[in-house]
This record gives C-alpha cells, structure tokens and sequence, in this order.
C-alpha cells in the first residue's frame, strides 16, 4: 500500500514531452523570432506575461491566493497583484504627470490583500491588464531604446530589460507555487 501524502502528485498536460506544461503544437508562445532588437524584447515581455497567465489558468479563488511557506506571504494571486503594482511603478517612472497611487495601499499590500475571493481575482487580473496596456501604450511613444526618460534619465532599453527581468523571476515562483498547489509542473 502506497503512503498516503498530503502532497499533490506530479503531473503535466503534455504528452510529447513529460517535463512541458503544453505540448509544442499546444503553446501559445511559440512562433517565428522577430526581428530586430525592440520587438525581441517585446516578444520576451509577451512570453513571460502569458506564462505567468498559464501558471494560474484552471485554479480557483482559494488556490491562487494559497500561500507557498511561511514566513512569506508569496501566492499566485500575490504575483498578480505585484506586478500590477510593478508596472503602475514602471509608468511613473516615464510619465511626466503627477505619479499615480500605489495601488493596493501600503508596503506589501499586494501580497497581503491577496485573499480568495473570486472578487479579488477578477480585480487583479483587471488591474494587471490595464496597468500592462498603459505602461506599454507609455513606451511606444518612445521606440528608440537609447532614450532617456525624465528627471532619472532612465534609459528605454533598461526599463524594457527590467520589465523582462521582472517578469522572469516571478515566473519561476509561479512555477514553484502551481507544483505546490496542484502538482502541475513544466516550463
């Protein structure tokens, strides 16, 4: 008889190779490399929005705010939130208006307030489009990536860099936080 476990079993949807989260065939992010060195990075920024958006698809209210391990307050919905907070952040950094509020209030209260209610989800997923799409509509006005944006000079192509970065590191936590909650692994 087999032990008995609170831990999920592992798995993944794949069936070409067993380490996927989708088959190849499957995978929205897969297509022809761009060209050129501003789309490349607007094709990596892509990638890493849509991965993230896959480590949450199919889990419900109370599993995307599931913590990961105490101390920490990290979740999915947590993740979410936080890169909401991050791009408002990002859009101050280049917009010449008064910057925006915070968000979600005080330091941490984007990991904090992530609690299971579908409310709070569709919020955050709100949130998160719509901080994306002014960041982006932001930084199209500005396509040469040498620039220099207002008062901290900060350049086009190191926002861009950051954002990616961003991005990236909280992908491997999602990928960390889905296998805890679910058992669901794969790149």
């Amino acid at each position: 008889m087999g032990r008995m476990s609170d831990e999920p079993a592992r798995w993944t949807r794949a069936t070409v190779y067993p380490d996927m989260w989708v088959d190849p065939d499957d995978d929205p992010r897969d297509g022809a490399s761009p060209d050129g060195e501003l789309a490349t990075l607007l094709d990596f920024l892509s990638g890493y929005r849509m991965t993230l958006r896959m480590k949450c698809e199919g889990l419900d209210a109370e599993q995307l705010a599931r913590r990961s391990v105490p101390p920490s307050t990290m979740s999915l919905l947590g993740l979410l939130r936080h890169l909401a907070e991050a791009e408002r952040d990002w859009f101050n950094w280049i917009s010449d208006d008064d910057p925006l509020p915070k968000l979600y209030g005080e330091r941490d209260g984007d990991f904090d307030g992530a609690v299971g209610e579908q409310a709070e989800v569709d919020a955050a997923y709100a949130d998160l489009e719509r901080e994306q799409a002014a960041t982006d509509a932001a930084l199209a006005e500005h396509p040469d990536l040498g620039e220099r944006l207002r008062k901290d000079g900060i350049a086009v192509r190191e926002l861009m860099v950051h954002r990616i970065e961003e991005y990236a590191r909280h992908c491997g936590h999602a990928d960390l936080l889905r296998e805890c909650i679910d058992g669901r692994v794969g790149q």
